[in-house]
Order: structure tokens, then sequence, then C-alpha cells
């Protein structure tokens, strides 16, 4: 560790509305000396199956953040005292290949996990996570998941395609980077095409919680659980926004009525205090279909910058 410490523009000497837009306001560099996490986005969304723009997902992120503070007092952390991050910038993509995706991605996220420093990304539809649990598991070896989301992401294929935002999680069981009997998905909730599409996560070994049964059980036995699965694996959190409601948070690419509000969404996050991350996403957040106000960029925002208090305090 340097004595290079990363800290963003102070909003008391620099308006919010001034500056070059990052996340958090925090510096853009590719320089990982003296960095503990690095935020970066994936503008991809040729993996969606309905409305597309999560390409565009990681510029609102990072423009509703400009509304964030160091201090988080749900977690009693100052998060830019007790961690040095910076703006990665962007991954590269290939509109329209999601296997060139993958390995640019994996190429240029590499250097982050090599150097130990978190990695935390701005979505970008859900098919990206595979090429971040392909890098991490690298280094940690098979990972806990999990997962907040609407959809298990489990299907086999769609319209002959093996690698879409509906297929993440089964290609990463089958590529052996996962360890399914410590991984939680909850939140799955809307029509489905029949009753085995939540039994193919359980089959495969997936603890799996509908929205009723994450509600019922409250974020204090939530986060047990979560706690009991992953043990002391290396963790990682993907966070879809699609588990929010429609109401709260319409701009995203396959909605379904019946989701959390914000308020809930993060008691289910700050409830998870302790877990071992060794990576996150934010993803689905797709802003041609937000609301004037960019509500879904603003929770998703906040989102990221629940984890990265997640991650302080469990540093501690």
């Amino acid at each position: 560790m340097t004595g290079v410490r990363h800290k963003p523009l102070d909003a008391r000497i620099l308006p919010r509305f001034s500056g070059v837009r990052t996340f958090a306001r925090l510096p853009h560099t590719t320089d990982l000396a003296g960095a503990d996490v690095a935020v970066y986005g994936i503008p991809f969304d040729t993996g969606t199956s309905f409305r597309p723009g999560q390409r565009f997902g990681p510029e609102a992120i990072r423009s509703a953040s400009a509304l964030l503070r160091p201090y988080n007092p749900a977690w009693d952390v100052d998060v830019v005292d007790a961690l040095s991050i910076v703006d990665y910038g962007d991954l590269p993509v290939a509109p329209g290949d999601t296997i060139e995706t993958y390995r640019r991605v994996e190429e240029a996220l590499a250097p982050v996990v090599e150097a130990g420093v978190l990695p935390l990304a701005l979505g970008g539809d859900h098919s990206i996570t595979l090429a971040e649990l392909r890098v991490l598991s690298r280094r940690h070896g098979p990972l806990a998941l999990v997962q907040l989301d609407a959809h298990a992401d489990t299907w086999d294929e769609y319209f002959g395609q093996k690698f879409f935002h509906g297929t993440t999680f089964l290609r990463a069981v089958e590529e052996g980077l996962l360890d399914v009997g410590a991984s939680v998905q909850a939140g799955m909730r809307g029509t489905v095409y029949g009753p085995e599409d939540l039994d193919v996560s359980r089959g495969l070994g997936f603890t799996v919680l509908t929205t009723d049964e994450l509600r019922d059980l409250g974020p204090a036995a939530y986060a047990e659980l979560v706690r009991k699965r992953a043990g002391e694996r290396p963790v990682f959190l993907t966070f879809d926004v699609d588990i929010l409601d429609p109401a709260v948070a319409p701009g995203t690419g396959t909605p379904e009525v019946g989701g959390l509000a914000t308020h809930e969404a993060l008691a289910f996050l700050r409830a998870l205090r302790g877990l071992r991350l060794a990576g996150a996403d934010v993803v689905e957040v797709s802003p041609a279909y937000d609301g004037p106000g960019q509500q879904t960029a603003l929770a998703a925002a906040n989102v990221a910058w629940e984890l990265l208090a997640l991650h302080a305090v469990s540093r501690r």
C-alpha cells in the first residue's frame, strides 16, 4: 500500500453539478497504486431479451452518484476515509458480440483482480456478470453468490443463444465459477413459462427465495441465512435493479410488478454486515425508460455506495 489516497471532489468547494462525471466524483484513473476499490462501467446490452439501453447505464449511474456524500450514518462509516476508491472508467466491449465482449472484459479486469483491488461494476445487462465471475474465480476459486434479482437467470438458452442475460448463472455453474451450496438467489417474482423455471435453480443447488419469501423472512433472518450458506467463502454480490418495483425503478429491461421499495432493498443490504466481498455489480439500468428524476439510476448509485460501505465495515 502506497501513501496515495484517492478522494472525491469536495462539494463544499466545487458544486455537485460541476466537474467531469465520475462515480461519486471520485478521481478517474487506471493507476491502481494505493487503491482499495475500483468502480468501473461495462456499457453492454447485447444480452438483453426485451428492453435495451443498459449500455447507457454506467453513464446514468455516474451522473446520479453526484449526490452521494462520504459519511453513511446507517453503517457509521466514512466510506472515503475507510477506502481508497477510484473510478477505473469503462471496460472495452464489442457491441453485438457477447463472446468477444467477455474476452475484452476478462482481459481488462484481470489487472484489477490481480492487484487485490475490489472490483465494483456498473452495468450493463446481467450477461456481463459471467465475465466478472470468470476473472474472480481464477483468484479466489468458486465464489458464493448473493443475488438480489427478480429473475434467477438460469435458463439454458433463448432463441438458441447460450449467452444472454437470462443464462448467466447456469453458465457460471457449468464453468465451476460458483459454490452453489453457498449461494442464495432472492427476490424472484413475476410470471414464468412454467414451474420448472425456478426448479432449475433449486436443482442446481441454489437456495432460492421469492420476493414474498424474502419479505416474510425480513432482513435479519435473510442475512443469517446468507451468512450460514456463505460461511467464510469469498462472496460475489450482484444487484439487478429489477428487484425493485417498477413504480420506484422503471428504468430497467425486464420490469416485474410487486418488487421491493428502495427502503426495503437498503435494509436487506445493510443486514449483510460482515460478508467477505470479492466483488460486486449493480446491473440492468436502462435510462431511456427511467423517470424524469432518473430515480432508477439514483437507486443504483445508492446501492453501489451501500456495497462500498458494506466492504468498508466488513474490513474492520
